[in-house]
């Protein structure tokens, strides 16, 4: 992994300036940390740290135990695919496949330009759908792989 420079910490102070300085904020502000950010640099969770007088191992702790908050870059859009049983049987891996082929990442990696970040998901509740991928916000139902470019170049446009 190559060496991550230091942040600008001004979005930081902003975020915690709306916060307690104290420990049961700690979610909320790693939350807004994330979303400002894209995901959680280390520099800013010893800032964090500091600022709500919380045990660097604890942030960390919680920086990792949940699935929402990345300690590595994310890309400008996620697309998460399903693989649940009922988006496997329907074809998940080949939109996995598709995504690797035009993006040339595997699921939990991030294209060098930021672009694109792949998941795969273990179920997202849309089983009727099924194969169902999200590309930022959007829901694709009855996702192909061979209409995998239309819906890169849309994003997370609300648009189908």
């Amino acid at each position: 992994m190559a060496e991550t420079p230091c942040s600008d910490l001004s979005m930081t102070e902003e975020i915690l300036g709306r916060y307690p300085a104290a420990e049961p904020a700690l979610i909320q502000v790693l939350q807004d940390v994330h979303r400002a950010y894209n995901y959680l640099p280390c520099d800013v969770l010893e800032r964090v740290a500091e600022a709500l007088d919380v045990p660097l191992a604890k942030v960390f702790s919680v920086s990792t135990f949940y699935k929402a908050f990345s300690l590595e870059p994310q890309g400008d859009t996620i697309v998460k695919v399903c693989v649940g049983t009922a988006c496997h049987i329907r074809g998940a891996g080949q939109l996995v496949e598709e995504l690797q082929r035009q993006l040339g990442i595997g699921p939990d990696e991030t294209t060098e330009d930021l672009k694109f970040t792949v998941k795969t998901v273990n179920c997202v509740g849309a089983c009727a759908m099924a194969p169902v991928m999200i590309v930022g916000e959007t829901y694709r139902g009855g996702a192909k792989a061979a209409r995998m470019a239309t819906y890169l170049a849309e994003g997370g446009d609300d648009e189908n």
